[in-house]
């Protein structure tokens, strides 16, 4: 999960050495959280938040199979 939410994250930045991607398993979810340059932000986020959302898209379905759900939180 983290490394195709690096390499989705990457793929999408100016800055590719500045991403970075943190996974908190609890007992009831797993969050991942995706740390960016602040100038990259919005290109991770995209417009309305369509980009961010098909990020979500893409790691949800990813992780379709597992028992817990698989959140994505960028900051």
């Amino acid at each position: 999960m983290q490394e195709l939410l690096t390499f989705v994250a990457q793929s999408l930045v100016d800055h590719p050495d500045q991403v970075s991607v943190h996974a908190t398993e609890g007992p009831e979810a797993i969050i991942l959280e995706l740390n960016v340059a602040e100038e990259d932000m919005g290109k991770v986020i995209g417009k309305q938040g369509r980009i961010a959302k098909a990020i979500r898209a893409v790691v949800k379905a990813a992780t379709a199979k597992n028992s817990k759900p698989v959140f994505v939180e960028i900051q």
